[in-house]
């Protein structure tokens, strides 16, 4: 066992321990006597939150309940041992339902299993190359903007669901055919024989709805470790059971292993095709950056050990290697079931494994259980977390950033809703990547003169680099002979040697035809961290 986990482990987290340290490291990762207690109970509020969850992405991603199920069961017996957060918890993720549920309805069931064991084999090169802190360098605008444009798109495909009907394409078109869907389901209710069955699936998704809400809200605080996913599923199963309604159930094998779809040499060979490699990196970036952004979340709910970021990323690219294997949907560490974990008392991985193991004991011994379930409860509980994605304080957060911020998050969301998710992420990328380019090379010069008081004010805003430099001297050259000139810079976040020089060369030009250059040296110090004492004797301070 010690061989085996030491060997899976990137470089970086086994240099430098000695014996003793590795010892330590298997103590705190196979010993759980002292922590034994608080995460059997943890594994059991994770287990009810994780398993309504793991059947509804499974549906939303358009795949069985079962491959869901098995992702969530990799997620805690696999991904738990060795991950670089003992707390996060890792499973099917709504942030990728879209994704897979595009990929399936395109290339069929068959081409997930090897796209999704090439995004693990990716995540594994990366956290090996120790690029897991990189993940967390995507731009805000960008990550909020993937995530709302995710939430969009699931609410707009599960309304369909929540009725027992096939979502018609992708978030844009959904939302468009959605009022037309009412309509219909309004007319099978005033014909005289309506034989549909939109309105008894509608009615239990709105109950569910109902009961998730209102269990968030006003659950007695005895009760508050008792998920409210569960109780609104349960809710919703037990007034279709009472009415014996005809509607959708989910449908789960009586063996789990009907429902794995190994993965073979044959089908790994399509997945080198453009089109499936281009979205095994999409699944592998989206994947890490949730999971990373989720492992920062985590760590600020506790006191214990920090997440190692690398050792995650490589953790999860193991987990999604196995899915892939086994046909199933691709894993994140999502902050949900991680945040359960943490508030039910988690102490550490213990709780993270054992959650899998219920897992994998509930669908083996009880899988009449979960068909009860109508497909529509677990569609309203998608519905309720795709709103939660569309957070409102993100925008108002952006906004303080300004408008360019704002406009990337609002494009990115559009791109994603009324085009695909790949497409909405590299948008998101690429319009940062040109904010960034925009804000190194944009500089704004702005010059004010005051002939009866011979001075002149020159404010100087944005990045001072060579490429700009032509800009800068031409308003230096706009400047009369015998002013006194203020440069005021506090505006400027850089200034490199070029235009340092530059200002040097014209302030020795200046004084020696009777003019006086104000700078406020410190400040210009600080932009460029570089003291240079001819530059100082060429400039006067401030008040000097």
């Amino acid at each position: 066992m010690k061989n085996t986990i030491e060997a899976a482990l990137p470089a970086d987290d086994l240099a430098g321990l000695s014996a003793a340290g590795r010892g330590h490291w298997l103590e705190n990762l196979l010993g759980w006597r002292r922590h034994a207690a608080a995460d059997l109970l943890a594994s059991v509020v994770v287990f009810l939150v994780a398993l309504p969850l793991c059947m509804g992405i499974a549906i939303a991603s358009g795949v069985p309940p079962a491959l869901g199920i098995i992702t969530g069961i990799v997620g805690g017996l696999v991904v738990g041992f060795f991950a670089g957060s003992p707390l996060l918890v890792s499973g099917p993720a709504a942030g990728l339902a879209v994704i897979n549920w595009e990929l399936v309805q395109r290339h069929g069931l068959i081409a997930l299993g090897p796209v999704v064991l090439m995004a693990g084999l990716l995540q594994m090169a990366a956290g090996s190359f120790r690029l897991g802190q990189w993940f967390r360098a995507v731009s805000p605008a960008v990550i909020h903007g993937m995530l709302a444009g995710i939430g969009v798109s699931i609410v707009g495909a599960q309304l369909f669901i929540m009725l027992d009907l096939k979502p018609v394409g992708n978030g844009l078109a959904n939302l468009l055919h959605f009022p037309d869907a009412l309509v219909a389901m309004g007319a099978d209710l005033a014909a005289p024989r309506a034989s549909g069955s939109a309105h008894l699936a509608g009615l239990v998704g709105l109950v569910t709805i109902g009961l998730m809400l209102a269990w968030g809200k006003y659950a007695p605080a005895s009760m508050r470790l008792v998920p409210a996913p569960l109780v609104a599923v349960v809710g919703g199963a037990l007034l279709a059971m009472a009415l014996n309604l005809p509607i959708r159930y989910v449908d789960v094998p009586s063996n789990l292993l009907e429902g794995v779809q190994l993965t073979t040499i044959d089908s790994l060979r399509g997945a080198f095709d453009g089109t499936l490699l281009m979205a095994a990196v999409a699944i592998a970036f989206i994947a890490s950056a949730e999971t990373l952004l989720s492992a920062v979340a985590v760590d600020k709910l506790h006191n214990g050990p920090r997440t190692r970021y690398s050792r995650e990323l490589f953790a999860q690219g193991v987990g999604n290697t196995l899915c892939g294997l086994l046909g199933a949907l691709p894993m994140t560490g999502v902050i949900a079931r991680s945040s359960a974990n943490v508030q039910a008392g988690a102490r550490s991985r213990g709780s993270t494994i054992l959650h899998g193991g219920w897992l994998l004991l509930f669908v083996s011994l009880l899988p009449f259980v979960l068909r009860q379930v109508p497909v529509a409860s677990l569609a309203a509980v998608l519905v309720v977390i795709g709103c939660k994605l569309i957070n409102p304080r993100d925008i108002v957060k952006l906004a303080h950033f300004g408008k360019i911020e704002l406009g990337i998050y609002l494009i990115t969301l559009a791109a994603i809703v009324a085009s695909d998710l790949l497409d909405g992420v590299m948008l998101g990328i690429g319009l940062a990547f040109a904010k960034l380019l925009y804000d190194l090379l944009h500089l704004e010069t702005t010059l004010l003169t005051a002939t009866p008081q011979r001075s002149a004010m020159l404010t100087l805003k944005g990045t001072a680099t060579f490429v700009r430099l032509p800009k800068l001297a031409a308003a230096l050259e706009k400047v009369p002979h015998d002013v006194t000139l203020h440069v005021n810079i506090r505006d400027l976040s850089y200034i490199d040697p070029a235009c340092l020089e530059l200002l040097e060369d014209w302030g020795e030009r200046h004084r020696a035809t009777g003019g006086t250059v104000v700078l406020e040296w410190e400040t210009l110090v600080a932009k460029y961290r570089r003291r240079d004492r001819h530059t100082r004797q060429a400039v006067e301070p401030a008040g000097g």
